[in-house]
C-alpha cells in the first residue's frame, strides 16, 4: 500500500532525534507530510535497503538524512535513490564536533550529490527541503515565503528595540 510520505526523516541513531526533531517541527508548520526512521546503513544494512526500496515506491520527493561519526547514511540513501534529493545533516560528535560527519558527507564522489547543511542544522535542512517541494506547489510556495518575510520582520524588530534602547541595555534585556 503506497504512503503520501513527502519527506523521509532518517537518522543512524536515537541520540540524533534531539537535533532532527526540528526538521519534523519545520515541516508539521509547513503542512507536509514526513516519516521519521532510524537505520543504521553499517548495523541494519538490509533494513536501509528495503526502506530505500519503499521510498522508491511511494514516490518520497526528498530525504533528510542524519548522521554522525563516519556519516555514511546520506551517501548511501543518494546512491540508492538517484533521482530523490538527498539533504544530509552533520550530526556534532564527541571526538571531532562534527567535522568527521561533515566531511564524510559532502566528500561524496561524481554523480551522487548529497545536499548538506550546517552541523546540526536540521532546521535549513528542513527548509531546503521545503524549497525543493515548492517548486511544485503554490501552497507550500506561499507558506515557506511567509515564513521568510517573518525573519525579515524579526530582525528590523530587533534592529528598532536595539536603536531604542542602545547596545548596552539591549543585551541586558537579552
Amino acid at each position: 500500500m503506497k504512503k503520501n510520505i513527502d519527506v523521509s526523516i532518517i537518522m543512524g541513531s536515537d541520540s540524533d532525534l534531539p537535533i532532527m526533531k526540528d526538521c519534523a517541527k519545520f515541516l508539521e508548520q509547513m503542512g507536509i507530510s514526513y516519516e521519521i526512521k532510524i537505520l543504521s546503513v553499517h548495523r541494519t544494512p538490509e533494513k536501509a535497503t528495503e526502506y530505500a526500496k519503499k521510498l522508491k515506491e511511494n514516490d518520497v520527493k526528498v530525504v533528510i538524512a542524519g548522521a554522525g561519526g563516519a556519516a555514511h547514511l546520506p551517501g548511501v540513501f543518494a546512491a540508492m535513490l538517484p533521482t530523490v534529493p538527498v539533504i544530509g545533516i552533520p550530526i556534532h560528535t564527541k571526538t571531532l564536533g562534527g567535522i568527521d560527519s561533515l566531511y564524510s558527507i559532502v566528500q561524496m564522489p561524481s554523480g551522487i550529490p548529497v545536499a548538506t547543511v550546517a552541523i546540526n542544522g536540521a532546521k535549513n535542512a528542513a527548509i531546503l527541503a521545503t524549497s525543493i517541494i515548492a517548486i511544485g506547489n503554490e501552497e507550500i510556495r506561499n507558506k515557506l515565503a511567509d515564513f521568510k518575510n517573518s525573519l525579515k520582520e524579526t530582525v528590523s524588530k530587533k534592529d528598532e528595540r536595539l536603536q531604542e534602547l542602545g547596545y548596552e541595555a539591549y543585551l541586558s534585556n537579552m
